[in-house]
Protein backbone atom coordinates (compact mmCIF):
# COMPACT_ATOMS: atom_id res chain seq x y z
CA UNK A 1 0.00 0.00 0.00
CA UNK A 2 2.77 2.60 1.00
CA UNK A 3 4.44 2.29 -2.39
CA UNK A 4 1.53 2.76 -4.22
CA UNK A 5 0.68 5.65 -2.16
CA UNK A 6 4.22 6.84 -2.62
CA UNK A 7 3.54 6.33 -6.26
CA UNK A 8 0.92 8.46 -6.36
CA UNK A 9 2.70 11.30 -4.94
CA UNK A 10 5.82 11.19 -7.13
CA UNK A 11 3.17 11.46 -10.00
CA UNK A 12 1.39 14.65 -8.42
CA UNK A 13 5.10 15.88 -7.73
CA UNK A 14 6.17 15.01 -11.83
CA UNK A 15 2.53 16.79 -12.77
CA UNK A 16 3.34 19.83 -10.52
CA UNK A 17 6.45 20.61 -12.07
CA UNK A 18 4.93 21.19 -15.41
CA UNK A 19 7.99 21.66 -17.99
CA UNK A 20 10.53 21.16 -15.33
CA UNK A 21 13.25 23.17 -13.31
CA UNK A 22 14.30 25.36 -16.65
CA UNK A 23 11.31 26.27 -18.07
CA UNK A 24 10.08 27.56 -14.87
CA UNK A 25 13.18 29.40 -14.41
CA UNK A 26 12.50 30.80 -17.79
CA UNK A 27 9.10 32.05 -17.22
CA UNK A 28 10.16 33.32 -14.28
CA UNK A 29 13.16 35.14 -16.03
CA UNK A 30 10.19 37.03 -17.81
CA UNK A 31 8.76 38.57 -14.72
CA UNK A 32 5.34 35.77 -15.74
CA UNK A 33 4.50 33.09 -13.04
CA UNK A 34 3.46 29.41 -13.98
CA UNK A 35 -0.15 28.74 -14.20
CA UNK A 36 0.01 27.20 -10.85
CA UNK A 37 1.07 30.33 -9.04
CA UNK A 38 -1.63 32.10 -10.82
CA UNK A 39 -4.10 30.00 -9.73
CA UNK A 40 -2.75 29.88 -6.16
CA UNK A 41 -3.24 33.70 -6.41
CA UNK A 42 -6.89 33.57 -7.91
CA UNK A 43 -8.01 31.12 -5.60
CA UNK A 44 -8.89 30.84 -2.16
CA UNK A 45 -6.37 29.32 -0.21
CA UNK A 46 -6.71 25.58 -0.30
CA UNK A 47 -9.90 25.97 -2.03
CA UNK A 48 -8.74 24.50 -5.77
CA UNK A 49 -9.66 20.93 -6.70
CA UNK A 50 -7.76 19.50 -10.12
CA UNK A 51 -9.09 17.72 -12.58
CA UNK A 52 -7.07 15.95 -14.81
CA UNK A 53 -4.19 16.15 -13.38
CA UNK A 54 -2.19 12.79 -15.37
CA UNK A 55 -4.17 13.31 -18.64
CA UNK A 56 -1.32 13.34 -21.63
CA UNK A 57 -1.53 13.71 -25.53
CA UNK A 58 -1.96 10.81 -28.09
CA UNK A 59 -0.18 12.40 -30.17
CA UNK A 60 2.72 9.89 -32.32
CA UNK A 61 3.74 12.20 -35.20
CA UNK A 62 7.21 13.80 -35.75
CA UNK A 63 8.55 11.69 -32.96
CA UNK A 64 6.00 13.41 -30.23
CA UNK A 65 5.44 9.89 -28.15
CA UNK A 66 8.35 10.06 -26.56
CA UNK A 67 7.49 13.42 -25.07
CA UNK A 68 4.76 12.53 -23.05
CA UNK A 69 3.84 15.19 -20.10
CA UNK A 70 1.00 14.69 -17.39
CA UNK A 71 -1.32 17.72 -17.85
CA UNK A 72 -0.68 18.41 -21.38
CA UNK A 73 0.34 22.07 -20.92
CA UNK A 74 -3.14 23.11 -19.13
CA UNK A 75 -3.97 23.09 -15.48
CA UNK A 76 -7.88 22.85 -14.88
CA UNK A 77 -10.10 22.52 -11.33
CA UNK A 78 -12.21 24.65 -9.97
CA UNK A 79 -12.26 26.52 -6.68
CA UNK A 80 -13.53 29.57 -4.75
CA UNK A 81 -13.26 33.13 -5.03
CA UNK A 82 -14.36 34.73 -1.21
CA UNK A 83 -16.07 31.39 -0.59
CA UNK A 84 -18.08 31.75 -4.30
CA UNK A 85 -17.10 28.82 -7.09
CA UNK A 86 -15.32 29.74 -10.05
CA UNK A 87 -13.84 26.99 -12.64
CA UNK A 88 -11.09 28.07 -14.28
CA UNK A 89 -8.31 26.90 -16.26
CA UNK A 90 -4.75 27.84 -16.58
CA UNK A 91 -2.64 27.17 -19.48
CA UNK A 92 1.44 26.31 -18.70
CA UNK A 93 3.95 27.44 -21.33
CA UNK A 94 6.60 25.60 -19.67
CA UNK A 95 4.51 22.49 -21.55
CA UNK A 96 5.14 22.70 -25.18
CA UNK A 97 4.61 26.37 -25.34
CA UNK A 98 1.04 25.95 -23.69
CA UNK A 99 0.11 25.05 -27.20
CA UNK A 100 -3.41 23.48 -27.74
CA UNK A 101 -3.70 19.60 -28.61
CA UNK A 102 -6.84 17.53 -28.53
CA UNK A 103 -6.58 15.93 -24.88
CA UNK A 104 -5.38 19.69 -24.01
CA UNK A 105 -8.93 21.16 -25.33
CA UNK A 106 -10.65 18.40 -23.75
CA UNK A 107 -9.81 19.13 -20.39
CA UNK A 108 -11.02 22.91 -20.91
CA UNK A 109 -14.30 21.27 -22.80
CA UNK A 110 -14.46 19.52 -19.43
CA UNK A 111 -14.86 22.15 -16.91
CA UNK A 112 -16.82 24.58 -19.44
CA UNK A 113 -19.00 22.14 -19.48
CA UNK A 114 -19.42 21.52 -15.60
CA UNK A 115 -19.40 25.29 -15.07
CA UNK A 116 -22.48 25.32 -17.64
CA UNK A 117 -24.40 22.29 -15.18
CA UNK A 118 -23.84 24.07 -12.38
CA UNK A 119 -24.43 27.44 -12.85
CA UNK A 120 -21.04 29.11 -12.10
CA UNK A 121 -18.13 31.51 -13.80
CA UNK A 122 -15.21 30.59 -15.97
CA UNK A 123 -11.68 32.21 -15.36
CA UNK A 124 -9.50 31.21 -18.01
CA UNK A 125 -5.49 32.51 -17.60
CA UNK A 126 -4.54 32.27 -21.47
CA UNK A 127 -0.42 31.67 -21.92
CA UNK A 128 -0.42 29.68 -25.21
CA UNK A 129 1.67 29.29 -28.53
CA UNK A 130 -1.91 28.55 -30.30
CA UNK A 131 -2.42 25.20 -32.00
CA UNK A 132 0.05 22.39 -31.69
CA UNK A 133 1.69 21.87 -35.21
CA UNK A 134 2.44 18.48 -34.24
CA UNK A 135 -1.32 17.33 -34.16
CA UNK A 136 -2.80 19.20 -37.05
CA UNK A 137 -5.94 18.94 -37.65
CA UNK A 138 -7.17 17.37 -34.28
CA UNK A 139 -6.02 20.97 -32.63
CA UNK A 140 -7.71 22.64 -34.77
CA UNK A 141 -10.40 20.41 -33.85
CA UNK A 142 -10.17 21.10 -30.29
CA UNK A 143 -10.76 24.90 -30.84
CA UNK A 144 -13.84 24.65 -32.62
CA UNK A 145 -14.96 22.72 -29.18
CA UNK A 146 -13.82 25.34 -27.26
CA UNK A 147 -15.45 27.74 -29.14
CA UNK A 148 -19.04 25.85 -29.26
CA UNK A 149 -18.75 26.24 -25.33
CA UNK A 150 -18.20 29.34 -25.28
CA UNK A 151 -21.10 30.60 -27.33
CA UNK A 152 -23.70 28.45 -25.26
CA UNK A 153 -22.21 29.98 -22.53
CA UNK A 154 -22.22 33.22 -23.21
CA UNK A 155 -25.17 35.22 -21.40
CA UNK A 156 -25.42 32.02 -18.97
CA UNK A 157 -22.36 32.08 -17.00
CA UNK A 158 -19.68 34.76 -16.63
CA UNK A 159 -16.63 34.25 -18.29
CA UNK A 160 -13.66 36.06 -18.05
CA UNK A 161 -10.08 35.92 -19.95
CA UNK A 162 -6.57 37.14 -18.83
CA UNK A 163 -4.29 37.19 -21.34
CA UNK A 164 -0.67 36.02 -19.63
CA UNK A 165 1.52 35.78 -22.76
CA UNK A 166 1.07 35.31 -26.15
CA UNK A 167 -2.50 34.32 -27.84
CA UNK A 168 -2.06 34.11 -31.42
CA UNK A 169 -4.36 32.57 -34.41
CA UNK A 170 -7.37 30.54 -33.55
CA UNK A 171 -6.56 31.15 -29.60
CA UNK A 172 -7.84 35.04 -29.87
CA UNK A 173 -10.93 33.65 -30.86
CA UNK A 174 -12.19 32.01 -27.72
CA UNK A 175 -11.28 35.24 -25.58
CA UNK A 176 -12.94 37.37 -27.88
CA UNK A 177 -16.39 35.71 -27.52
CA UNK A 178 -16.10 35.89 -23.42
CA UNK A 179 -17.43 38.59 -21.44
CA UNK A 180 -14.21 40.09 -20.22
CA UNK A 181 -10.75 39.98 -21.26
CA UNK A 182 -7.61 41.50 -19.26
CA UNK A 183 -3.89 41.58 -20.60
CA UNK A 184 -0.45 42.09 -18.99
CA UNK A 185 1.27 44.50 -20.11
CA UNK A 186 4.91 43.90 -21.61
CA UNK A 187 4.29 39.91 -21.14
CA UNK A 188 1.25 39.67 -23.52
CA UNK A 189 -0.09 39.91 -26.66
CA UNK A 190 -2.90 38.96 -29.12
CA UNK A 191 -2.77 39.08 -32.54
CA UNK A 192 -4.64 36.51 -35.45
CA UNK A 193 -1.28 36.35 -37.71
CA UNK A 194 1.98 37.46 -35.74
CA UNK A 195 5.09 40.28 -36.84
CA UNK A 196 6.50 37.70 -39.07
CA UNK A 197 3.63 36.80 -41.36
CA UNK A 198 2.38 40.31 -41.45
CA UNK A 199 6.04 41.18 -43.13
CA UNK A 200 5.32 38.24 -45.84
CA UNK A 201 2.24 39.36 -46.52
CA UNK A 202 2.31 43.01 -46.47
CA UNK A 203 5.42 44.18 -46.35
CA UNK A 204 4.84 45.79 -43.21
CA UNK A 205 7.56 45.62 -40.44
CA UNK A 206 5.44 45.61 -36.83
CA UNK A 207 6.79 44.07 -33.35
CA UNK A 208 4.65 42.30 -31.27
CA UNK A 209 3.89 44.62 -29.23
CA UNK A 210 2.74 47.44 -31.44
CA UNK A 211 0.58 44.72 -33.26
CA UNK A 212 -0.99 43.13 -30.55
CA UNK A 213 0.01 44.41 -26.98
CA UNK A 214 -1.92 45.31 -24.08
CA UNK A 215 -1.72 49.49 -25.07
CA UNK A 216 -2.95 48.34 -28.22
CA UNK A 217 -5.92 46.24 -27.40
CA UNK A 218 -7.10 48.90 -24.22
CA UNK A 219 -6.56 51.98 -26.19
CA UNK A 220 -7.06 51.08 -30.52
CA UNK A 221 -9.26 47.62 -30.87
CA UNK A 222 -10.88 47.68 -27.47
CA UNK A 223 -10.62 44.32 -27.74
CA UNK A 224 -9.05 44.17 -24.42
CA UNK A 225 -11.54 45.41 -21.25
CA UNK A 226 -8.09 46.45 -18.96
CA UNK A 227 -4.39 45.31 -18.77
CA UNK A 228 -2.09 45.11 -15.38
CA UNK A 229 1.46 45.72 -14.62
CA UNK A 230 2.04 42.17 -13.99
CA UNK A 231 0.66 38.58 -13.17
CA UNK A 232 -0.13 39.76 -9.35
CA UNK A 233 -1.71 42.84 -9.61
CA UNK A 234 -4.11 40.92 -12.23
CA UNK A 235 -5.13 38.17 -10.15
CA UNK A 236 -5.74 40.51 -7.76
CA UNK A 237 -8.11 42.64 -9.71
CA UNK A 238 -9.92 39.55 -11.49
CA UNK A 239 -10.90 38.93 -7.58
CA UNK A 240 -11.87 42.16 -7.23
CA UNK A 241 -14.16 42.30 -10.26
CA UNK A 242 -15.61 38.69 -9.27
CA UNK A 243 -17.10 39.71 -6.36
CA UNK A 244 -19.48 42.39 -8.19
CA UNK A 245 -20.82 39.11 -10.88
CA UNK A 246 -23.61 37.26 -9.86
CA UNK A 247 -22.81 33.37 -10.51
CA UNK A 248 -25.28 32.80 -13.74
CA UNK A 249 -28.30 33.97 -15.41
CA UNK A 250 -30.89 32.74 -13.06
CA UNK A 251 -29.13 33.79 -9.51
CA UNK A 252 -29.48 37.61 -8.34
CA UNK A 253 -26.40 40.17 -7.73
CA UNK A 254 -24.12 39.48 -5.29
CA UNK A 255 -25.29 41.16 -1.66
CA UNK A 256 -22.48 42.43 0.27
CA UNK A 257 -22.13 44.16 3.85
CA UNK A 258 -22.13 47.82 3.72
CA UNK A 259 -20.83 51.08 5.46
CA UNK A 260 -22.31 53.69 3.83
CA UNK A 261 -25.65 55.45 4.69
CA UNK A 262 -27.93 54.97 1.31
CA UNK A 263 -28.93 58.69 2.84
CA UNK A 264 -25.87 60.24 2.48
CA UNK A 265 -26.46 63.69 1.40
CA UNK A 266 -23.06 65.09 -0.73
CA UNK A 267 -23.46 69.12 -0.51
CA UNK A 268 -20.27 69.01 -3.02
CA UNK A 269 -22.93 67.77 -5.75
CA UNK A 270 -24.59 71.02 -5.84
CA UNK A 271 -21.92 72.76 -7.04
CA UNK A 272 -20.24 69.95 -9.36
CA UNK A 273 -21.69 71.55 -12.84
CA UNK A 274 -20.07 74.79 -13.86
CA UNK A 275 -21.83 77.47 -14.67
CA UNK A 276 -21.12 78.24 -18.17
CA UNK A 277 -22.25 75.32 -19.86
CA UNK A 278 -19.41 74.72 -21.78
CA UNK A 279 -17.13 74.15 -19.34
CA UNK A 280 -16.78 70.41 -18.74
CA UNK A 281 -16.04 68.68 -15.13
CA UNK A 282 -15.14 65.19 -14.10
CA UNK A 283 -18.32 62.60 -14.25
CA UNK A 284 -16.26 60.21 -12.44
CA UNK A 285 -16.33 62.58 -9.46
CA UNK A 286 -20.43 61.99 -9.41
CA UNK A 287 -20.03 58.12 -10.01
CA UNK A 288 -17.78 58.21 -6.88
CA UNK A 289 -19.40 60.18 -4.60
CA UNK A 290 -23.32 57.73 -5.50
CA UNK A 291 -21.57 54.64 -5.12
CA UNK A 292 -21.20 52.69 -1.45
CA UNK A 293 -17.21 53.81 0.13
CA UNK A 294 -16.74 55.62 -3.17
CA UNK A 295 -16.03 52.01 -5.11
CA UNK A 296 -16.37 51.76 -8.74
CA UNK A 297 -14.41 49.06 -10.98
CA UNK A 298 -14.17 50.59 -13.94
CA UNK A 299 -14.11 48.65 -17.62
CA UNK A 300 -12.53 49.93 -20.71
CA UNK A 301 -11.18 52.55 -18.70
CA UNK A 302 -8.54 53.58 -21.67
CA UNK A 303 -10.96 53.25 -24.58
CA UNK A 304 -13.56 55.95 -25.46
CA UNK A 305 -13.19 57.90 -22.57
CA UNK A 306 -16.36 60.32 -23.40
CA UNK A 307 -18.20 57.46 -21.93
CA UNK A 308 -17.83 55.68 -18.91
CA UNK A 309 -18.75 52.06 -17.85
CA UNK A 310 -18.26 50.11 -14.87
CA UNK A 311 -19.88 48.63 -11.74
CA UNK A 312 -20.65 50.62 -8.26
CA UNK A 313 -22.50 48.86 -5.53
CA UNK A 314 -25.29 50.22 -4.06
CA UNK A 315 -26.57 49.47 -0.51
CA UNK A 316 -24.36 46.16 -1.45
CA UNK A 317 -25.46 45.52 -4.70
CA UNK A 318 -24.42 45.37 -7.37
CA UNK A 319 -25.17 47.87 -10.33
CA UNK A 320 -23.65 48.62 -13.43
CA UNK A 321 -22.88 52.47 -14.59
CA UNK A 322 -23.21 54.07 -17.94
CA UNK A 323 -22.18 57.64 -17.94
CA UNK A 324 -21.40 60.51 -20.45
CA UNK A 325 -17.91 61.56 -19.72
CA UNK A 326 -17.85 65.87 -20.70
CA UNK A 327 -14.22 66.34 -19.94
CA UNK A 328 -13.74 63.69 -23.58
CA UNK A 329 -15.13 64.99 -26.22
CA UNK A 330 -17.61 67.00 -24.50
CA UNK A 331 -19.05 63.53 -23.74
CA UNK A 332 -20.16 63.31 -26.93
CA UNK A 333 -21.78 59.78 -28.28
CA UNK A 334 -19.40 58.32 -31.40
CA UNK A 335 -18.97 55.46 -33.17
CA UNK A 336 -16.40 53.80 -30.43
CA UNK A 337 -18.75 55.20 -27.09
CA UNK A 338 -21.69 53.28 -28.73
CA UNK A 339 -19.98 50.32 -29.22
CA UNK A 340 -18.23 50.11 -25.72
CA UNK A 341 -21.36 51.20 -23.99
CA UNK A 342 -23.93 49.09 -25.56
CA UNK A 343 -22.09 45.96 -25.06
CA UNK A 344 -21.50 46.55 -21.50
CA UNK A 345 -25.41 47.32 -21.34
CA UNK A 346 -26.03 44.31 -22.81
CA UNK A 347 -23.84 42.17 -20.47
CA UNK A 348 -25.93 43.67 -17.36
CA UNK A 349 -29.14 42.93 -18.98
CA UNK A 350 -27.84 39.07 -19.87
CA UNK A 351 -27.33 38.71 -16.03
CA UNK A 352 -30.30 40.77 -14.27
CA UNK A 353 -27.28 43.63 -12.99
CA UNK A 354 -29.53 47.01 -12.60
CA UNK A 355 -28.32 49.66 -14.88
CA UNK A 356 -27.87 53.58 -14.20
CA UNK A 357 -27.04 55.75 -16.53
CA UNK A 358 -25.85 59.84 -15.66
CA UNK A 359 -26.61 62.43 -18.66
CA UNK A 360 -24.63 64.78 -20.28
CA UNK A 361 -24.68 64.26 -23.93
CA UNK A 362 -24.79 67.10 -26.76
CA UNK A 363 -25.70 64.79 -29.22
CA UNK A 364 -23.84 62.51 -31.59
CA UNK A 365 -20.15 63.49 -32.91
CA UNK A 366 -20.64 65.06 -36.51
CA UNK A 367 -18.52 64.82 -39.50
CA UNK A 368 -17.13 62.35 -42.33
CA UNK A 369 -15.19 59.56 -40.48
CA UNK A 370 -18.27 59.30 -38.30
CA UNK A 371 -20.19 58.63 -41.01
CA UNK A 372 -18.28 56.65 -43.32
CA UNK A 373 -17.60 54.27 -40.19
CA UNK A 374 -21.27 53.95 -40.04
CA UNK A 375 -22.18 55.94 -37.16
CA UNK A 376 -25.91 55.23 -37.77
CA UNK A 377 -25.83 51.36 -36.96
CA UNK A 378 -23.30 52.11 -33.97
CA UNK A 379 -25.32 54.52 -32.39
CA UNK A 380 -28.25 51.76 -33.13
CA UNK A 381 -26.44 49.19 -30.88
CA UNK A 382 -26.59 51.56 -28.02
CA UNK A 383 -30.17 51.89 -28.37
CA UNK A 384 -31.40 49.17 -29.38
CA UNK A 385 -29.38 48.01 -25.81
CA UNK A 386 -31.37 49.89 -23.51
CA UNK A 387 -34.14 49.15 -25.74
CA UNK A 388 -34.69 45.87 -25.31
CA UNK A 389 -32.87 45.63 -21.68
CA UNK A 390 -35.45 44.78 -19.15
CA UNK A 391 -33.22 44.83 -15.88
CA UNK A 392 -33.99 47.83 -13.19
CA UNK A 393 -33.54 51.29 -15.10
CA UNK A 394 -32.55 54.67 -13.40
CA UNK A 395 -31.62 57.23 -15.13
CA UNK A 396 -29.87 60.95 -13.84
CA UNK A 397 -29.71 63.74 -16.82
CA UNK A 398 -26.93 66.35 -15.17
CA UNK A 399 -26.86 68.67 -17.44
CA UNK A 400 -27.28 68.28 -21.25
CA UNK A 401 -29.53 65.70 -23.03
CA UNK A 402 -29.64 66.69 -26.40
CA UNK A 403 -31.74 65.79 -30.05
CA UNK A 404 -31.77 61.63 -30.47
CA UNK A 405 -28.52 61.41 -28.12
CA UNK A 406 -31.45 62.13 -25.46
CA UNK A 407 -33.51 59.26 -26.32
CA UNK A 408 -30.89 56.71 -26.57
CA UNK A 409 -29.59 57.63 -23.22
CA UNK A 410 -31.89 55.50 -21.54
CA UNK A 411 -34.54 57.79 -21.79
CA UNK A 412 -38.05 57.01 -20.72
CA UNK A 413 -39.10 56.00 -24.06
CA UNK A 414 -37.23 53.35 -24.25
CA UNK A 415 -38.44 51.98 -20.86
CA UNK A 416 -36.60 53.83 -18.20
CA UNK A 417 -38.09 52.73 -14.87
CA UNK A 418 -37.14 56.23 -12.93
CA UNK A 419 -36.26 59.50 -14.63
CA UNK A 420 -35.00 62.05 -12.84
CA UNK A 421 -33.44 65.63 -13.86
CA UNK A 422 -30.88 67.65 -11.91
CA UNK A 423 -32.24 71.57 -11.87
CA UNK A 424 -29.10 72.21 -14.23
CA UNK A 425 -30.59 69.66 -17.15
CA UNK A 426 -31.55 70.80 -20.43
CA UNK A 427 -33.53 68.64 -22.48
CA UNK A 428 -34.06 70.11 -26.08
CA UNK A 429 -33.78 68.87 -29.64
CA UNK A 430 -30.29 70.87 -29.73
CA UNK A 431 -28.27 74.00 -27.85
CA UNK A 432 -29.77 77.26 -28.23
CA UNK A 433 -27.02 78.73 -30.44
CA UNK A 434 -28.08 76.01 -33.09
CA UNK A 435 -31.34 76.50 -33.23
CA UNK A 436 -31.38 80.11 -32.89
CA UNK A 437 -30.04 80.14 -36.21
CA UNK A 438 -32.28 77.30 -37.79
CA UNK A 439 -35.58 78.80 -36.46
CA UNK A 440 -34.08 82.98 -37.24
CA UNK A 441 -32.00 82.09 -40.33
CA UNK A 442 -33.18 85.44 -41.52
CA UNK A 443 -32.27 87.71 -38.91
CA UNK A 444 -28.58 86.21 -38.36
CA UNK A 445 -27.43 89.91 -39.57
CA UNK A 446 -28.85 91.33 -36.73
CA UNK A 447 -26.81 90.32 -33.32
CA UNK A 448 -28.40 91.78 -30.89
CA UNK A 449 -31.77 90.62 -31.95
CA UNK A 450 -29.94 87.21 -32.17
CA UNK A 451 -28.94 87.32 -28.42
CA UNK A 452 -32.13 88.20 -27.46
CA UNK A 453 -33.50 84.95 -29.49
CA UNK A 454 -30.84 82.98 -27.71
CA UNK A 455 -31.73 83.90 -23.93
CA UNK A 456 -35.83 83.37 -24.95
CA UNK A 457 -34.97 79.77 -26.39
CA UNK A 458 -32.63 79.20 -23.26
CA UNK A 459 -35.58 80.43 -21.14
CA UNK A 460 -37.96 78.20 -22.65
CA UNK A 461 -35.96 75.03 -23.16
CA UNK A 462 -32.54 74.87 -21.30
CA UNK A 463 -34.29 73.55 -18.42
CA UNK A 464 -35.54 70.07 -17.34
CA UNK A 465 -39.28 71.42 -16.34
CA UNK A 466 -40.80 71.27 -20.53
CA UNK A 467 -39.77 67.34 -20.02
CA UNK A 468 -41.15 67.33 -16.53
CA UNK A 469 -44.22 68.54 -17.70
CA UNK A 470 -45.10 65.83 -20.13
CA UNK A 471 -43.95 63.20 -18.03
CA UNK A 472 -40.30 62.59 -19.75
CA UNK A 473 -38.77 63.21 -16.39
CA UNK A 474 -40.94 61.48 -13.46
CA UNK A 475 -38.82 64.10 -10.49
CA UNK A 476 -36.55 66.95 -10.89
CA UNK A 477 -34.07 66.34 -7.76
CA UNK A 478 -31.48 67.99 -5.84
CA UNK A 479 -28.10 67.01 -6.93
CA UNK A 480 -27.20 66.74 -2.79
CA UNK A 481 -29.94 64.13 -2.81
CA UNK A 482 -28.66 61.60 -6.21
CA UNK A 483 -27.53 58.89 -3.55
CA UNK A 484 -30.42 58.96 -1.61
CA UNK A 485 -32.87 59.02 -4.41
CA UNK A 486 -31.33 56.74 -6.61
CA UNK A 487 -30.99 53.45 -4.19
CA UNK A 488 -34.40 53.69 -3.38
CA UNK A 489 -35.44 53.99 -6.77
CA UNK A 490 -33.37 50.35 -7.08
CA UNK A 491 -35.10 49.80 -3.61
CA UNK A 492 -38.47 50.10 -5.57
CA UNK A 493 -37.67 47.74 -8.42
CA UNK A 494 -36.25 44.38 -6.84
CA UNK A 495 -38.77 42.64 -7.84
CA UNK A 496 -39.28 44.21 -11.05
CA UNK A 497 -40.90 41.93 -13.69
CA UNK A 498 -40.67 42.47 -17.70
CA UNK A 499 -40.29 40.03 -20.15
CA UNK A 500 -40.10 40.73 -24.40
CA UNK A 501 -41.46 39.30 -26.63
CA UNK A 502 -41.25 35.89 -27.79
CA UNK A 503 -38.35 35.16 -30.37
CA UNK A 504 -35.67 32.88 -31.18
CA UNK A 505 -33.15 35.95 -30.58
CA UNK A 506 -33.27 39.51 -31.50
CA UNK A 507 -31.26 41.08 -34.86
CA UNK A 508 -29.24 43.99 -33.29
CA UNK A 509 -27.48 45.96 -35.97
CA UNK A 510 -23.94 44.72 -35.74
Amino acid sequence: MKDILQELEERRETARKGGGERRIEAQHAKGKLTARERLELLLDEGSFEEFDMFKAHRCTEFGMEQNRIPGDGVVTGWGTINGRLVYVFSQDFTVFGGSLSETHAQKIVKIMDMAMQNGAPVIGLNDSGGARIQEGVDSLAGYAEVFQRNIMASGVVPQISVIMGPCAGGAVYSPAMTDFIFMVRDSSYMFVTGPDVVKTVTNEVVTAEELGGASTHTKKSSVADGAFDNDVEAMNEIRRLFDFLPLNNRSKVPVRPFFDSPDRIEESLDTLIPDNPNQPYDMKELILKVADEGDFYEIQKDFAGNILTGFIRLEGRTVGVVANQPMVLAGVLDIDSSRKAARFVRFCDAFEIPILTFVDVPGFLPGTSQEYGGVIKHGAKLLFAYGEATVPKVTVITRKAYGGAYDVMSSKHLRGDFNYAWPTAEIAVMGAKGAVEILYRSELGDPEKIARRQKDYEDRFANPFVAAERGFIDEVIMPHSTRKRVCRAFASLRDKKLENPWKKHDNIPL
